[in-house]
């Protein structure tokens, strides 16, 4: 009876994710990828093809432009792990208490706002009569305005700040775990600091790393917004080409596949990423 009666409860429990991902996620991507086999022959007529893939390798634009986002995706969450490593970890090692928190508190105060609401502020400070160009006048380092928005390194600005708390928590998280002693005993045995960092903290940190790069990536690759906004309306990423597709010339069929293509393409990063860091992927999101 007992045995019974744990088991309703873990079918109970069970039920909410089940159902949030059949409904949610399993049965949108099976409707979807119906969609993206579908070609269109003539008024409400469809066959079923892979014309809508075709179509996409055969036209240049569309893959150039999957590799732009990718790449420019990976640098995003190259930079984001550069930049939030040391945030990381001097708030997980080198503060204690009311600081650690307050500092970490810091962190999360921009993710109060919207996206759009940040990404709006970045148009502020950029634009040609924006914050940072006026500073630049004012100092008499330029002779006139400058336009610093509509180019990909507004865009990776952007990208970076949009996502950087998501590496820096799993991150924290890692390295709050680790040992002082581990470090301490390090030093005592004649390690220098760039050897300890490479054989103690960096390996214990791995978990950490590997998902907050996984999130970043993927929020990256996904990201409509910031490259649209800060990169104009020429600024060649994918989601904008699936958007286009959906919303503006009304070709479900061809943005399907589209985004079954980008599907694929993240996937396929993040199992690499998973094999180079020898990491898998239930390890890595049980430590961090």
């Amino acid at each position: 009876m007992g045995s019974d009666t744990s088991r309703l409860g873990f079918y109970l429990l069970l039920a909410p994710i089940l159902l949030w991902l059949i409904v949610l996620i399993i049965l949108p991507h099976i409707g979807l990828f119906i969609v993206s086999i579908s070609e269109k022959v003539g008024p409400r007529e469809f066959e079923t093809g892979f014309g809508n893939y075709a179509t996409f390798f055969g036209e240049p634009l569309y893959w150039r432009t999957f590799a732009r986002t990718a790449i420019m995706s990976i640098l995003a969450t190259a930079l984001t792990l550069i930049l939030g490593f040391p945030i990381a970890y001097y708030i997980a090692k080198l503060t204690r208490g009311r600081t650690k928190t307050t500092l970490f508190l810091m962190c999360m105060i921009p993710f109060w706002v919207s996206e759009l609401v940040r990404t709006f502020g970045w148009m502020i400070l950029l634009r040609e009569t924006g914050v940072i160009s006026t500073a630049l006048q004012n100092l008499g380092l330029i002779s006139g305005p400058v336009e610093l928005l509509y180019n990909d390194a507004a865009i990776m600005v952007g990208l970076v700040y949009t996502s950087i708390l998501f590496m820096v928590v799993p991150l924290v998280t890692t390295l709050d775990s680790l040992d002082n002693s581990l470090i301490e005993a390090g030093y005592d045995l004649g390690g220098t600091s760039t050897s300890i960092m490479r054989e103690i903290v960096i390996p214990h940190a791995m978990p950490g790393i590997v998902s907050g790069g996984i999130v970043v990536f993927m929020l990256s690759l996904g990201n409509y917004l910031t490259p649209i906004l800060l990169g104009g309306k020429d600024s060649l990423w994918f989601t904008g080409m699936i958007y286009t597709q959906f919303i503006t010339r009304f070709n479900w069929e061809l943005g399907s596949a589209l985004g079954f293509l980008l599907l694929a393409l993240s996937s396929g990063i993040v199992f690499l990423g998973l094999k180079l860091s020898r990491q898998s992927l239930s390890d890595t999101m049980g430590r961090a």
